[in-house]
C-alpha cells in the first residue's frame, strides 16, 4: 500500500513497502552492523520508491546524537580554509552528517555556550591560536573535537597536523640545492602553530649550511594576502634572490608586488610558498610551494572525531596526534639565482 496523495511518506510505509517492522527500517537506513546487506537494500529500495528521507530530529531521539559537527574558522578570506570546508562538507555528508561553521567573533563564553547548546555532536578546530583555552574547555567538558591544521602543545585532545617544520625545510633544501644564499622570508604570525614551526623549519635548514637570515630580509606578520604584498615590497630592498613566503595567499601578494617592480621570476627571482591551494597551479601563477593534503587531513580527522563521537562503551579515548607529510611541488616560480 503507497501512502494518501499528498502525505509524506514515514517508516512506517517503507516497513510495509520492504516487509520488514518499522525498527528495522530505523536500523538498516542508520547502517547498524547488525541489519543485513539484503535488508539493508530491500529498504533503501523501498525509501528510494517511496521518496522517504530519514528525519534528522528521529534520528536524534533515538541516539541523543544530532548528527551535526561544528567546524570552527576564523579566517574565511583564506581560500585555504574555503577549501578545507568544501572538504569536510563531503567527508560528512558520506556518512550523512551535517557541518555547521561557526566563526568565533564573540566572546569566550559566548562562543562556549554555542558550542555546548546541544544542537553539535562535536567540532573541527581549524584556525587555533597557540594561546587559545578553548580546546583545553571542551577536553575539560568531554566534548567531542579535534584540531585540524593547527595545534597546541601539550593538549589532551587528538590533532592532525602536516609537518610544517619539515615542510619549511624542504622549501630552503631546494633553495640551497638551486645555489641560493641572498635568501629572503615572509614568515607568518608566531601565535600560531603553523606560523612559528615554518619559520623554525625554514631557519634550522639554511642555520645547517651557515647561513643565518639578515634583519633586512625577513618579516613576520599576518597570513593574509596585504601582508605578503607589502612585505615583498620591503623585501625587495635589499635585493635577495628567492623569497619563501610562509603560506600560498602571502606569496601570491608578494607574487604580485614582484611584478610591479617588473621582476622576472623565475629568471631574476625566485618564490617559493606553502600549502597548494588551487590557486597556486592557476595559470597566472603557477606557485612552487609545499603541499598539504587537505583531503588527507580532512579524513583522518573526521574518523577521529566520529570514533570519540561514537565511543559508547565507557573506556576514553587517549589523545591522538596524527602527523602527516609534506611535499613539494615545482611550479614554474623557482630556479637558480641569476648568473653574476
Amino acid at each position: 500500500m503507497s501512502p494518501s496523495a499528498g502525505r509524506r511518506p514515514t517508516s512506517h510505509d517503507v516497513a510495509r513497502r520492504a516487509g520488514v517492522s518499522q525498527p528495522t527500517v530505523s536500523r538498516a537506513l542508520r547502517d547498524d552492523p547488525n541489519v543485513s546487506d539484503e535488508t539493508r537494500r530491500l529498504v533503501r529500495e523501498a525509501a528510494a520508491e517511496l521518496g522517504y528521507i530519514l528525519s534528522q530530529r528521529g534520528r536524534s531521539l533515538s541516539t541523543r546524537l544530532t548528527g551535526q559537527i561544528g567546524v570552527v574558522v576564523s579566517d574565511l578570506a583564506n581560500p585555504f580554509y574555503l577549501e578545507v570546508l568544501d572538504t569536510v562538507h563531503d567527508a560528512l555528508a558520506r556518512d550523512e552528517l551535517r557541518m555547521l561553521v561557526l566563526t568565533p567573533d564573540e566572546d569566550d563564553d559566548a562562543f562556549m555556550a554555542r558550542l555546548l547548546d546541544g544542537s553539535l555532536d562535536g567540532a573541527i578546530l581549524t584556525t587555533t591560536f597557540l594561546t587559545s583555552q578553548l580546546p583545553a574547555e571542551l577536553a575539560r567538558r568531554g566534548f567531542p573535537f579535534v584540531l585540524l591544521n593547527r595545534e597546541i602543545d601539550e593538549l589532551e585532545g587528538d590533532t592532525c597536523v602536516v609537518d610544517s617544520v619539515a615542510g619549511a625545510r624542504l622549501a630552503a633544501s631546494e633553495l640551497l640545492r638551486l645555489g641560493h644564499r641572498e635568501i629572503g622570508a615572509l614568515f607568518g604570525p608566531m601565535t600560531t602553530s603553523t606560523g612559528r614551526d615554518r619559520e623554525i623549519g625554514f631557519r634550522r635548514e639554511l642555520l645547517e649550511h651557515g647561513i643565518t637570515l639578515e634583519a633586512a630580509r625577513w618579516r613576520r606578520g599576518a597570513f593574509d594576502f596585504a601582508y605578503g604584498h607589502q612585505g615583498a615590497l620591503e623585501l625587495l630592498e635589499s635585493a635577495p634572490t628567492a623569497i619563501f613566503a610562509a603560506n600560498d595567499v602571502v606569496a601570491i601578494g608578494a607574487y604580485n608586488a614582484i611584478r610591479s617592480r617588473a621582476i622576472a621570476m623565475p629568471d631574476d627571482l625566485t618564490l617559493i610558498g606553502f600549502d597548494d591551494i588551487s590557486l597556486a597551479a592557476w595559470n597566472v601563477f603557477e606557485l612552487t610551494t609545499v603541499r598539504q593534503d587537505i583531503g588527507a587531513m580532512v579524513q583522518r580527522s573526521t574518523k577521529m572525531l566520529l570514533e570519540r563521537i561514537g565511543r559508547r562503551d565507557g573506556v576514553p579515548l587517549p589523545p591522538r596526534r596524527v602527523v602527516l607529510d609534506p611535499t613539494l611541488v615545482a611550479r614554474r616560480t623557482h630556479g637558480p639565482p641569476p648568473a653574476g
